[in-house]
C-alpha cells in the first residue's frame, strides 16, 4: 500500500545523506519533496501541513545541520513524525474491563467489510482473548446480511444470535444484550445496517442502537482502498455518534496509504485494527511505530517474528530443523516448509516486513516474485510415491515421466527441482560437518565479502555448481 511514497521518501533521504553537512535550504528542499510525495499518497491537506511544520522545525536544529550523518538524523525525525500522526507508539487496546456483557458496536458504510470484520473481530476475541462471544446481525435492510453473518459466526467457532424475521434492529439489540446476560457471554459484537451513502436515517438508527446496549466501543470500518473518502465517512460517523476507534479493512490493497496517515488527525479517533485478507484470522492489531518502520523501509521484522509465531507449527519447524543439521533432509520435510511459508501469507507482505526491502522490489520493478514454483514443487512431491520422497536417489527416467503427469509439469521442471534440493541437501551436510566453529567462519566470510580459504568452493565456502 505504502510502496510509492516508501520509494519517494527513500529518495529524498538518499539525497541528503551524500550531501554532508546540510543547510536550512538543503532541509526546506527536502520538506519540499516530503509534501509532494505524502499529497501523491493521498495524505490530507492539514495533515500534511502539520507534518511537515513539525519535521522542519525539528531537522533545522544546530545539532542537526552540524550532525556526521544528517540524512539519517532527519530519517529519525521523519520516523518519529510518522508515528505521532499515526497515533503514538504501540497499538490501541479495545476497551474491554466492563461489567460484561461488553457490547461492542460495528458502524459503517455498506461495502466497506463491516460484516467480514464482525467475523474476524469474533475469532480474535474468542480464541486470543479467550472471551465467550456472540455475534448479532442488526441488518434488516440488506437481503441475507443476517444469513451472511450466521455463516461466518459458524466458520469461526462463534456464537450467532438465532435469526426471528420480522424484528427491527433495536429489538435485536434488546434480544441480543438480554441473551448474552441469561447465557453468561463476556462480549457481544452488533453488526449494524450499512447505507451507500451517510443519511439520518441511519445515523438515528444508530444513535437509538446505542443508547439501548451501551457499547465500551463503537468501531468504523473504513475501506482503505477509497482514501480520502475513507476519513471523509470516518468524521461524519464521528460527529454524529461518536465513535471509539477505527478498523481499516483492504490495507492488503494497493491504495496509496494516505486515508491511514490522516485518520487519526482528522478524527480523533485512532486505527485499532487492520484487515490484511479475506481469511478470518487476517485481522491485526495496528502498531504506528512498524508501520511507520515499513513506510521507510526499516521494515518491521518484530510484526514478522509474532505474525511466525501465531502461525507456524514451531514443533514441525524444529523437527525439520534437526533433520536438516543432521543431514537427512527429504522430500517430505521440503513440502512441510513450502505449506509453512505459504501459512505466512502473500511473499510480497512478508518482503515489506523486511528492512531494505524497498530497493528489492524497485529492482524488480512492475515484475512481482514467481511464487507459483512452489505450488508447481509440491504438486510433484505430491506426485510421488513415500519411498520416492524419502529416497530422491531412486527417481530415474520412467518415474519422472509418472510424477511430470501426475503434477501436470513437465520432466525437465522435475529434473530442475531435484537438482535444487540435491544442492540444498549437499549444503546441509557440508555445514553439518563444518560444525559451530566452521559456520562461525563461514558467515564471517560472508559478512566481509571474503570466501572462506580453507574450503574449496565458492563464496563464503559453499560450492559453486
Amino acid at each position: 500500500m505504502f510502496d510509492s511514497l516508501s520509494s519517494k521518501l527513500s529518495g529524498v533521504f538518499s539525497g541528503l545523506s551524500r550531501r554532508g553537512r546540510l543547510s536550512e535550504g538543503d532541509v526546506a528542499e527536502a520538506m519540499r519533496e516530503v509534501r509532494m510525495a505524502m499529497l501523491e499518497a493521498d495524505v490530507a491537506l492539514p495533515v500534511v501541513r502539520d507534518f511537515v511544520d513539525k519535521v522542519r522545525e525539528r531537522a533545522v536544529g544546530q545539532e542537526i545541520l552540524e550532525s556526521i550523518s544528517p540524512g539519517q538524523a532527519v530519517a529519525k525525525i521523519v520516523n518519529d513524525a510518522l508515528i505521532e500522526a499515526l497515533g503514538g507508539a504501540g497499538a490501541a487496546t479495545l476497551n474491554l474491563s466492563a461489567a460484561p456483557p461488553v457490547a461492542i458496536l460495528m458502524v459503517g458504510l455498506q461495502g466497506s467489510g463491516k460484516t467480514t470484520t464482525t467475523g474476524k473481530l469474533g475469532l480474535r476475541l474468542s480464541s486470543r482473548e479467550r472471551k465467550r462471544v456472540l455475534l448479532a446481525s442488526l441488518d434488516v435492510q440488506r437481503p441475507a446480511a443476517q444469513l451472511q453473518l450466521q455463516q461466518l459466526a459458524e466458520r469461526v467457532g462463534v456464537t450467532s444470535l438465532p435469526i426471528l424475521a420480522g424484528q427491527s434492529p433495536q429489538e435485536i439489540t434488546r434480544r441480543a444484550m438480554k441473551t448474552a446476560r441469561q447465557e453468561g457471554y463476556d462480549i457481544v459484537v452488533l453488526d449494524t445496517a450499512g447505507r451507500l451513502s451517510i443519511d439520518e436515517a441511519l445515523m438515528q438508527e444508530v444513535r437509538e442502537i446505542r443508547e439501548i446496549a451501551g457499547p465500551a466501543e463503537t468501531l468504523l470500518v473504513v475501506d482503505a482502498m477509497t482514501g480520502q473518502d475513507a476519513v471523509n465517512t470516518a468524521q461524519h460517523f464521528n460527529e454524529a455518534v461518536g465513535v471509539t476507534g477505527v478498523v481499516m479493512s483492504r490495507m492488503d490493497g494497493d491504495a496509496r496509504g494516505g486515508a491511514a496517515l490522516s485518520m487519526k488527525a482528522m478524527t480523533g479517533a485512532p486505527i485499532k485494527f487492520v484487515g490484511m485478507g479475506e481469511k478470518p484470522e487476517a485481522l491485526e492489531e495496528f502498531y504506528p511505530e512498524r508501520v511507520a518502520g515499513r513506510i521507510l523501509g526499516l521494515g518491521d521484522i518484530a510484526g514478522l517474528v509474532e505474525k511466525a509465531s501465531e502461525t507456524l507449527d514451531q514443533e514441525e519447524s524444529e523437527r525439520v530443523a534437526k533433520k536438516m543439521l543432521a543431514g537427512k533432509f527429504d522430500l517430505d520435510d521440503y513440502a512441510s516448509q513450502i505449506r509453512q511459508i505459504g501459512k505466512l501469507g502473500s511473499v510480497s507482505n512478508i518482503l515489506g516486513m523486511l528492512p531494505g526491502a524497498g530497493k528489492l522490489k524497485e529492482k524488480l520493478g512492475d515484475r512481482d516474485l514467481d511464487t507459483t514454483i512452489f505450488k508447481r514443487h509440491q504438486a510433484m512431491i505430491s506426485s510421488m510415491t513415500k519411498a520416492e520422497r524419502r529416497t530422491p536417489a531412486i527417481i530415474k527416467a520412467s518415474r519422472k515421466k509418472r510424477i511430470a503427469a501426475g503434477s501436470g509439469t513437465t520432466v525437465q521442471e522435475i529434473n530442475k527441482m531435484l537438482k535444487q534440493f540435491d544442492d540444498m541437501s549437499t549444503m546441509m551436510k557440508r555445514l553439518n560437518k563444518m560444525g559451530l566453529a566452521g559456520m562461525k567462519q563461514m558467515l564471517s566470510g560472508m559478512m566481509s565479502g571474503k570466501g572462506n580459504p580453507n574450503m574449496p568452493g565458492g563464496f563464503g565456502g559453499l560450492p559453486r555448481r
